[in-house]
């Protein structure tokens, strides 16, 4: 059973349990990239308002988001990913990004980040690439289809061409430089067993690294859905004090917990007007 607190005493808990900590855990899920631009997938009528031409098919997130369509539809599953690169390519990560850099700045031991999404905000708000684990990938890599090796490459050199109309993507699609076939964003996808996952596993074990070292931590998590509940599992077992902010699922699991019923950047914003 938590505490039931108001708005006002929830965020000067927030902001006692920040001032107190050396260290900052980070936890974001899509929810964060909303105060950006970035649509929000949450049910099949969000993913379909983003993509009209897979709302006329049928084709649900689950099935396009999916290593199957790059076999059965491979410029619709590209023309789908590839919209989306062009897209965080061209999104400018909101001011909480910033808020999160300066919290983590002020604590002797900084920040670390555990998202996952596979956009790639953190990097470009100017976070250390060393310090996030994607743990589902990143859209900004590559992979072979096949996979003929566990190789990951940069998607820097990938500029997609999308029909807006059909959401296909025109040719030459991406390939794999090892043996010609399709390749592929490595993401891990709806029933994906060939996502090479050596990228992110090494972001594992940076994390592991600095957690090993003795800190009093503090975790914040924002925008994590309950869905698929991996940043929510993982802020909850880092042994910290825990501000959960989130409009729609803001509940905590102890009393040394705080939950903030808050968008991402307001909430931050109140945060950091405490912590001046």
């Amino acid at each position: 059973m938590t505490m039931d607190r108001g708005p006002d005493a929830a965020l000067a808990h927030a902001a006692a349990v920040l001032r107190d900590a050396d260290a900052l855990f980070i936890g974001a899920g899509a929810g964060i990239g909303v105060d950006s631009g970035l649509p929000d997938f949450r049910g099949g009528h969000g993913f379909w308002k983003a993509y009209p031409p897979l709302a006329r098919l049928g084709i649900r997130f689950v099935e396009i988001a999916n290593p199957r369509s790059f076999a059965s539809h491979p410029g619709l599953a590209w023309g789908f990913y590839g919209h989306r690169l062009a897209l965080y390519r061209a999104t400018v990560p909101h001011e909480g990004f910033s808020i999160l850099r300066e919290i983590g700045a002020r604590m002797a031991h900084g920040a670390f980040v555990f998202t996952s999404n596979v956009d790639g905000q953190f990097q470009r708000a100017g976070f250390d690439d060393a310090g996030i684990v994607e743990c589902h990938g990143s859209l900004h890599h590559l992979q072979c289809t096949r996979p003929c090796s566990d190789a990951i490459w940069p998607a820097d050199a990938l500029v997609p061409d999308v029909d807006p109309a059909t959401c296909l993507m025109r040719p030459p699609l991406p390939t794999c430089p090892r043996c010609g076939a399709l390749a592929r964003p490595n993401v891990l996808m709806f029933n994906d067993g060939a996502w090479i996952d050596t990228r992110t596993e090494a972001q594992y074990a940076r994390l592991a690294r600095w957690r090993a070292r003795p800190r009093r931590l503090a975790a914040i998590e924002l925008g994590a859905g309950v869905d698929v509940p991996s940043v929510r599992w993982m802020c909850e077992r880092q042994d910290a004090p825990l501000i959960r902010i989130n409009p729609r699922a803001p509940e905590v699991p102890s009393d040394r917990d705080v939950g903030i019923a808050s968008g991402a950047l307001d909430g931050l914003r109140r945060l950091r007007a405490l912590l001046a």
